[in-house]
Order: structure tokens, then C-alpha cells, then sequence
């Protein structure tokens, strides 16, 4: 009896909506967990090694901004962590549903439309996530540019190359913020690891944005086919009932008129 609760309980389990669950956690704690470290990891390039400093009063600066971006990260790794949840019990629900198609399990109106709902709000968390994707490949983007100059500044002797924070908008136009390979904070930058990790942290949140991506995507495949399941199932139960109901008009037809001719023979 043991081994056959367990197999039925195995049987019950959304594979697929677990394993988007997975894909999805493992993302989101990737782009959030080194998302953050990344950007105080650029708070402290920015102070160091090119000499910004945080502006007085309510101006916003780029060290605002980074600390809205880590507020936002915030909330996306609870938002999705209730939101996961959400999708597997959905899953749990509706894998019970096909499982007890040809019982006496009832689909009604209010689950189908859960199921649309999700995958409405997973379609537009995808396109939310592809643009996360797009801009956390900026960050990339840039430290790649600044790291190639450190590589060449090594390989080429005499070479003169510098990197002016104003080129990529996070200094005003006014502020020349620039660092050359000639200066000495520039040397000690490239040969520090603080470059080198928070390079490769925003690579990580990079992957980790593509896999949510992938999940939602995931997501939205297994949604649409447990709602089309979920359709068909309810089609089925009407038909069912609609051809026990016939049985039974069926039955007391024939009751009525073996009682007629019962009392006709009488």
C-alpha cells in the first residue's frame, strides 16, 4: 500500500511546471544575488578609481539610480518567488484535473479562466524579462570595453587609451570623469579584482536574466497546454453528462412502457 501511495503521488507531480519552477528560481536568484553585488561592486570603481562622488541634496545621480536598481531587485526576487509558487500550485491543480478526467472531478469556468489569467500574466512577464535581458547587457557591454582597454593598454606599449564615463551618460557633460592608461589609478584598477569580479558578476546576472526568460517561456508552453487540456476535459465531462442524462430519458421510456404493457395485458 506504501509503494502504491508513493507511485500515485508521483504520478501526480507537474514535471514540467517543476521543472520551470526550477529554472525560473535558479535564474531570478542569479540576476538578483550578483545583480547586487555587481552594482556595489561598481560603486566602488566609480568612487576609487574615477573619482565620482555622490551629489548633495535630491539630485540624482548614478549612485541613485544604482540604489533604486537594488530596491527593484528587491522586489523581483519576492515577486517571483510568490509567483513560482503560484505557478506550481496551478500546475498541481490542473495535472489533478486531467488525472481525474473520467471520474467525478468537476472543471469549472473559474479554473479555465486561472488558467488564462496565468498565461496572459506569464506573457507579459516574458517581455518584461527580455527587456531586463537587454539592459543588463549595457553593464556588460561596458566593463567589456574597459577591460579590453586594461588587456591592450599591456599589449601595446606607448598606447594612450583612456575611457570618459561621459560617453555612456553617467556623468553629466559638464564632469569630465575619464581615466587613461597613462594614470596611475588606471593601472591599479586593471591589476585590482575588483574589475575582474564585477565583470564576470554581471555576466552571471546576464544568464541568470536569460534563463527567467527561458522559464517564462517554459511556462507559457506548459499553461497553454494544461488550458487546452483543462477545455477538452470540460467538453468531455458535458458530453458525459449530456449522455447519462440521455441514458437515463432512455431508461424510464422503457420503464413507462413496460408498465403500459404490463397493464394493458392485465
Amino acid at each position: 500500500g506504501c509503494f502504491e501511495c508513493c507511485i500515485k503521488c508521483l504520478g501526480g507531480i507537474p514535471y514540467a511546471s517543476l521543472i520551470a519552477t526550477i529554472l525560473l528560481y535558479a535564474g531570478v536568484a542569479l540576476f538578483c544575488g550578483c545583480g547586487h553585488e555587481a552594482l556595489s561592486g561598481t560603486v566602488n570603481i566609480l568612487q576609487t578609481y574615477f573619482d565620482v562622488t555622490r551629489a548633495a541634496g535630491d539630485v540624482i545621480d548614478v549612485f541613485t539610480m544604482i540604489d533604486i536598481f537594488k530596491y527593484v531587485i528587491y522586489g523581483v526576487a519576492a515577486a517571483f518567488f510568490v509567483y513560482g509558487i503560484l505557478l506550481m500550485v496551478e500546475g498541481f491543480f490542473t495535472t489533478g484535473a486531467i488525472k481525474d478526467l473520467y471520474g467525478d472531478f468537476k472543471i469549472t469556468t473559474c479554473g479555465r479562466c486561472v488558467s488564462a489569467w496565468f498565461i496572459m500574466l506569464t506573457y507579459i512577464f516574458m517581455l518584461a524579462w527580455l527587456g531586463v535581458t537587454a539592459f543588463t547587457s549595457l553593464p556588460v557591454y561596458m566593463y567589456f570595453n574597459l577591460w579590453t582597454i586594461c588587456r591592450n593598454a599591456t599589449i601595446v606599449d606607448g598606447a594612450n587609451l583612456c575611457l570618459d564615463l561621459r560617453q555612456y551618460g553617467i556623468v553629466t557633460i559638464g564632469e569630465e570623469k575619464k581615466v587613461c592608461t597613462s594614470s596611475e589609478s588606471f593601472v591599479k584598477m586593471c591589476d585590482s579584482n575588483e574589475l575582474n569580479m564585477t565583470f564576470h558578476l554581471f555576466i552571471v546576472a546576464l544568464a541568470g536574466a536569460g534563463a527567467a526568460v527561458i522559464a517564462m517561456v517554459h511556462y507559457l508552453m506548459v499553461l497553454s497546454a494544461n488550458w487546452a487540456y483543462v477545455k477538452d476535459a470540460c467538453r468531455m465531462q458535458k458530453y458525459e453528462d449530456i449522455k447519462s442524462k440521455e441514458e437515463q430519458e432512455l431508461h424510464d421510456i422503457h420503464s413507462t412502457r413496460s408498465k403500459e404493457r404490463l397493464n394493458a395485458y392485465t
